[in-house]
C-alpha cells in the first residue's frame, strides 16, 4: 500500500468507526469523498452483459452528450483476486469528461476463476459495447481501451490478442489503441505466488504474456508506469514498448518520476492529478488514434 493509500486507510478508519461501518476500502472512500470532474457524469449502471452477478458494467458519458463519441473500456486492477466498479467512479468520469463514452465493468476473481476466464469477461463486456453503446452517444466503431496493473493486463492482451474478441463475437478492428497504466506484460518465469496461481495451469505459459502476441497488427498503445513501482516493475512497460517500437507500431512510452504502482492510478483524479501530465497524455493519444468517426459508423444498438 502506498503511502497515499495509508493515509486514507487511517481516515477511512476513523470515519467508517465514527459513522458506525465497518466495512469499507481505502479506494472506495478516497471514491466516495474526492471531488469529480464535472465534464462527466453516470448514465447507465450495473447493465448485465453476462449472467453471473459480476458480469455488470457503468457507463459514463461526457456532460455535453455528443453522438458519436470514441468509446474508452477501462479495466480496474487488483491482482484478479479483488476490486469493484463502484471504487472507480472518478475513474469513469474522468475519462467521460476528456470526451470519451466510459464503460467500467466488473468481472470475475479468482478462485472463482483463473486465466483466460478473466479475459473472456472483458471480451464480453466488449461484445455488449458493440450492441449497445450508440445508445449512450458513443461510436462503437471507435473503441479504445484502458486499465490499470491488472486491469492494464486485460487491456493489452486483449487489444493483442483478437482471439478473445473474435470468440465473443466482436471485430478487433474496431479497437483503435489501447492504454495501459503500470501494467504486467512480461512476467516470465511465473513466480510462486499469484502468478502461478491464476496462470500455472495454462498449458502454454507464454500465451498468457501479452508480450508474445506484440506484432504489426498491433494496436497504437500508451504505456506508463512510475520510477517508484515496486508491485509491477517499469521493466513490463519497456519491454512491451520495445517490442512494439520493432514491429513498427505507434507507441507512447512515459515513466513517471517519483510515481509508484498506485500514483498511476490516483493521478488520474482530480486530487492527485498535479503528481503526473498523464490523464491529459493519455486521453491525448487515444483522442488521436481513435481517430474521426466514419461516414458509415454504426450508431443504431442492435
Amino acid at each position: 500500500m502506498t503511502r497515499v493509500l495509508a493515509v486514507l486507510a487511517s481516515l477511512a478508519g476513523l470515519a467508517l468507526v465514527a459513522l458506525g461501518i465497518t466495512a469499507c476500502s481505502p479506494l472506495a472512500f478516497f471514491d466516495a469523498i474526492g471531488p469529480r470532474d464535472q465534464g462527466g457524469r453516470i448514465s447507465l449502471k450495473d447493465a448485465a452483459f453476462g449472467a453471473h452477478p459480476r458480469q455488470r458494467l457503468d457507463v459514463f458519458t461526457p456532460v455535453a452528450g455528443p453522438t458519436g463519441a470514441p468509446v474508452l473500456v477501462f479495466f480496474y486492477g487488483g491482482s484478479w483476486k479483488n476490486g469493484a466498479k463502484e471504487d472507480y467512479a472518478f475513474v469513469g468520469q474522468a475519462l467521460a469528461a476528456q470526451g470519451f463514452v466510459t464503460v467500467l465493468p466488473d468481472y470475475r476473481l479468482y478462485p472463482e476463476v483463473r486465466f483466460p476466464d478473466f479475459l473472456d469477461d472483458g471480451a464480453q463486456a466488449l461484445a455488449w459495447v458493440e450492441r449497445n453503446i450508440a445508445a449512450y452517444g458513443g461510436d462503437p466503431s471507435r473503441v479504445v481501451l484502458a486499465g490499470h496493473s491488472a486491469g492494464a493486463y486485460n487491456a493489452v492482451m486483449l487489444a493483442l490478442n483478437p482471439s478473445y474478441l473474435r470468440r465473443a463475437g466482436v471485430d478487433p478492428r474496431v479497437i483503435r489503441a489501447v492504454a495501459g497504466l503500470s501494467g504486467p506484460y512480461d512476467f516470465l518465469p511465473l513466480d510462486a505466488g499469484t502468478a502461478t496461481d491464476l496462470f500455472g495451469e495454462a498449458p502454454d505459459t507464454a500465451a498468457t504474456q501479452p508480450i508474445t502476441f506484440a506484432g504489426p497488427h498491433s494496436p497504437p498503445a500508451f504505456l506508463a508506469s512510475g520510477d517508484g513501482d515496486t508491485t509491477v516493475r517499469p521493466s513490463n512497460t519497456r519491454s512491451l514498448a520495445a517490442r512494439l517500437r520493432a514491429a513498427r507500431v505507434p507507441v507512447q512510452e512515459r515513466i513517471y518520476a517519483g510515481l509508484d504502482h498506485a500514483d498511476t492510478l490516483l493521478a488520474l483524479s482530480v486530487t492527485f492529478r498535479s503528481k503526473a501530465p498523464e490523464l491529459a497524455e493519455m486521453a491525448a493519444f487515444l483522442r488521436q488514434h481513435a481517430g474521426e468517426r466514419p461516414q458509415q459508423a454504426r450508431m443504431v444498438p442492435h
